[in-house]
């Protein structure tokens, strides 16, 4: 099947096309904006599908949807609006004009295939706005069976909390068994519970507010946070250091995690308040492109890519992408907004209705949740980690999710109480100076019984949200520019535990999370045409293990092995699968807790073919150990061998 993928943004078109690709779909026509599309159209005759962005300059997505429907060549194509445009008056409009399935952007490959999939399979040919038939879960016990829905932020840790202190039988609900979905950005949540596939989702206040206004049955019964959001701009190279803020973002793109959102609206005023014109692509005047991309994709579209311009995130993405280099602080959500609303806690009504003791203990226990992270930021993060990252692909580590809940302007988890004032500030601002939403009578949406109850005892310490001077914080940006301030996230990703070897007399560290166990020498087995420091593979427990002798691997002199030598199994995951390989080293002496103001950069001279593979040099007791990257070091461009290969 030839399908037509019409989409602006070059970056988001071949991730789309990639998708396509591993959904086994490679006859594939691009088309960079709607008039494009429509010379593709009329010159292919056998194009089956069409894919298309919604905002696109020249001609946009509903203008392409009204051109096909009217054209008698193509009228017949089933067209998917592949959108950030994902409010109810815009599917609706889209609707009315003959769209035959939506996708929002961003989108997976399971989402975009069951669209795909529905889209065939639909013989009207239009898309459908039916809410599905709901019933709340009961357990063998009598329980109610609450599943609630998370993406993976920090403004979802009083859920992580509340799944932990259970599991460890510190909290015992009496009338729910909890369930925990962690699902991979905003539409599979809204999605999740508008079908009923959840009962419960922390989301973003305006798609919550959306959804609302779209008939669907939910209501909100307590904030998931206040503050924790960040502001990130892509770090400036030094021969781009005299460029200004302003002119650093002309031209290019900026990464948000949905249209309806937060970060939308406060980025708008700051980017505006900076003298830009930021907006969707395919806006009159726009000299800064919005784009919607998951949020833990952020941090890497970021990196390395010169079209990004920066990004708002909820925490900790953006503390991720300064430790590591990528990213440099613009500001905190709280220097703007102080105490504001961002994700909240919705359930549906018929959950209220037939199980209101049930919410009303879900309520408290997430109450109860968020003052354990206020109290015990540091064994909150330890929570988190598993919770937020339990594939261990986001690369998080304690240090920096400790360093997020103990931010003094981040997130807050002491005061949950939900505010109708500012809900109702955010539709506004939206509607009226951004023209994104549907306004709801607040009053409604929200119900405020349980969290009364959950929150009374705690109601000293309610804060009141302040809303900044703009102009004063642009201020404060650019003194933070021009005085080339750094925070204390940089390089956090790299504080940690770490194994300390020694090679040559010189002392190394490798984070103790890729470590899997220490052996002393074992007998291998050579393999030919490889390089002289893969001394081959051994079997451990009928496992064949690939092994390097790391002396060799930095051009160091070989010696013999003898009684204190090692071989240190590591364990990697490579395209999703986990393995394990082996390096020899001189001799293994103690586990260290390095932290990141121990840590300074490699030197840029001297080291070149070597520091790919390291991440910096940690200053201990008047000695420096050299800290090693396990995944770089393994892999098999830095090593020239296809170490895949011999590991699966």
């Amino acid at each position: 099947m030839k399908i037509l993928v019409v989409e602006d943004s070059k970056i988001t078109r071949k991730m789309e096309i990639k998708i396509l690709k591993q959904l086994g779909f490679n006859n594939i026509l691009e088309a960079d904006d709607g008039e494009d599309a429509i010379g593709k159209l009329l010159s292919d005759n056998e194009i089956e599908l069409i894919i298309s962005d919604w905002n696109m300059p020249k001609k946009d997505g509903y203008e392409l949807l009204v051109w096909v429907r009217a054209n008698e060549k193509c009228r017949h194509l089933p067209f998917i609006m592949a959108t950030a445009q994902s409010e109810k008056k815009q599917t609706a409009k889209a609707t009315k004009a003959g769209v035959s399935s939506f996708v929002s952007k961003p989108f997976s490959p399971d989402e975009l295939q069951q669209v795909i999939n529905n889209t065939f399979a639909d013989s009207s040919g239009e898309a459908s706005l039916n809410i599905p038939a709901y019933e709340p879960r009961t357990t063998p016990s009598g329980k109610l069976h609450l599943r609630a829905a998370h993406i993976q932020i920090t403004d979802h840790l009083t859920l992580g909390v509340l799944k932990d202190q259970i599991a460890k039988e510190r909290m015992t609900p009496q009338h729910f068994e909890l369930e925990t979905q962690c699902m991979s950005g905003w539409n599979p949540v809204q999605k999740a519970l508008e079908e009923g596939e959840v009962d419960a989702a922390f989301i973003l206040a305006p798609i919550a507010m959306d959804s609302f206004s779209g008939d669907f049955p939910i209501r909100l019964i307590l904030f998931a946070h206040k503050n924790g959001s960040i502001s990130v701009k892509q770090a400036q190279k030094e021969k781009a250091k005299s460029v200004s803020l302003k002119d650093s973002f002309k031209g290019k793109s900026f990464y948000l995690p949905h249209i309806l959102s937060v970060h939308h609206m406060l980025s708008s005023m700051f980017l505006k308040e900076l003298g830009l014109n930021p907006g969707m692509a395919g806006n009159k005047d726009v000299d800064m492109f919005f784009e919607i991309v998951p949020p833990v994709k952020m941090p890497e579209f970021l990196a390395g890519n010169p079209t990004a311009g920066g990004f708002t995130v909820a925490e900790p993405l953006g503390t991720k992408s300064i430790a590591g280099g990528s990213g440099e602080l613009l500001f905190l959500s709280g220097e703007l907004w102080e105490y504001h609303p961002c994700c909240v806690v919705v359930v549906r009504e018929e959950l209220i209705d037939k199980h209101p003791e049930a919410i009303q203990e879900f309520t408290n226990l997430l109450v109860e949740s968020g003052q354990f992270i206020t109290k015990y930021p540091e064994k909150a993060a330890e929570i988190g980690i598993d919770f937020l990252d339990p594939d261990k692909k986001l690369g998080l580590n304690v240090a920096v999710l400790k360093n997020v809940l103990k931010e003094p302007q981040g997130i807050k988890t002491d005061d949950l109480f939900p505010s109708i004032a500012d809900l109702d500030r955010i539709q506004q601002y939206m509607f009226k100076e951004m023209g994104v939403g549907s306004p709801i009578d607040v009053n409604k949406f929200v119900d405020i019984r349980f969290a009364q109850k959950a929150c009374a005892k705690y109601a000293h310490s309610r804060h009141q949200s302040v809303f900044h001077d703009i102009r004063k914080l642009v201020k404060n940006v650019l003194n933070r520019e021009t005085n080339k301030d750094s925070t204390n996230k940089v390089r956090l990703d790299r504080e940690g535990k770490y194994l300390i070897f020694s090679l040559c007399d010189q002392e190394y560290g490798i984070g103790i999370e890729s470590v899997m166990e220490i052996i002393h020498m074992i007998p291998f087995h050579s393999i030919p045409q490889s390089p002289p420091f893969i001394k081959g593979v051994i079997n451990l427990r009928d496992q064949v293990i690939p092994v390097m002798d790391l002396r060799l691997r930095f051009n160091k002199e070989e010696i013999e092995y003898n009684d204190r030598t090692c071989i240190i199994i590591l364990e990697q995951s490579l395209h999703g699968e986990k393995s394990k390989s082996g390096i020899i080293v001189d001799t293994v002496s103690e586990v260290l807790s390095i932290m990141a103001n121990d840590i300074e950069d490699v030197p840029s001279f001297g080291v070149d073919e070597n520091a790919s593979c390291l991440l910096g040099m940690a200053k201990i007791d008047q000695t420096i150990k050299i800290l090693i990257d396990a995944h770089r070091l393994l892999r098999g461009e830095e090593l020239n061998l296809p170490i895949e290969e011999l590991i699966t």
